[in-house]
């Protein structure tokens, strides 16, 4: 088994007034040459936006973007003409293909948006480009990994042109789960979202990485109340 660890503190961040970012992987002007991507997963961003600011009209291709919204609505417009609002319990998708405009506004007028922006590489490029959203309110579970993206249209959650899958767990104190890898050759990064925890024996707190990789099977116990999002992806790309 191989691991690496990124401690929140670690993270790049950029600080645009209206936004606050926090990047896991070489990001825009963050740069990191020993942290550019962990296998087909290219970008984990921890973003901040302010009420009333959004991101603009912006082109995104070939790459696999999934939003989970934190806390509260974000306001999404694209050139497919989607316009759709996703909130904490949604998960949206967005297969940019062979190319795609889309904007991102937090419409609230009193409170931030915090919410995870994630890209992956595709296993097949220029595409049709597509767009999905569910709410996981219908499949959440406690105390265990639950699914919310794989490559299989059919399967619980969303899916996506890429041999990943995405798994959350809410835990309280005490309680843990194992999580098998779907794919052999494939790896998981552990992002803690909220709590400490203690993976394959490492101890991880809110906005911990880990990368694990040469494995079947991960181990975590919540060493108090935790909510953890698993990403397991190829590792060759």
């Amino acid at each position: 088994m191989k691991t690496v660890i990124h401690k929140a503190e670690s993270r790049g961040h950029a600080n645009h007034g209206w936004l606050h970012s926090h990047h896991s992987f070489s990001f825009a002007n963050y740069h990191n040459p020993e942290r550019m991507h962990f296998g087909a997963l290219r970008v984990l961003n921890d973003d901040n936006v302010d009420a009333g600011k959004g991101f603009d009209t912006h082109h995104h291709d070939n790459m696999e973007i999934i939003s989970i919204p934190l806390e509260g609505d974000l306001e999404h417009k694209d050139s497919m003409g989607n316009v759709a609002i996703i909130k904490q319990g949604d998960v949206q998708i967005m297969s940019a293909g062979t190319g795609i405009y889309h904007s991102e506004f937090n419409k609230n007028n009193d409170k931030d948006v915090k919410f995870l922006q994630i890209w992956v590489f595709p296993n097949k490029k220029n595409l049709k480009p597509r767009y999905d959203q569910i709410s996981l309110q219908e499949i959440e579970k406690d105390n265990e990994f639950y699914q919310i993206l794989s490559p299989n249209k059919d399967d619980e959650g969303i899916w996506m042109y890429q041999d990943a899958w995405f798994s959350l767990g809410k835990f309280t104190k005490g309680n843990s789960d194992q999580y098998k890898i779907q794919k052999k050759g494939n790896g998981v990064y552990a992002f803690v979202l909220e709590g400490e925890v203690e993976i394959n024996g490492e101890q991880l707190s809110k906005r911990d990485g880990m990368g694990i990789w040469d494995t079947e099977m991960i181990n975590l116990t919540a060493t108090d109340k935790a909510r953890v999002l698993l990403m397991e992806v190829p590792m060759n790309i």
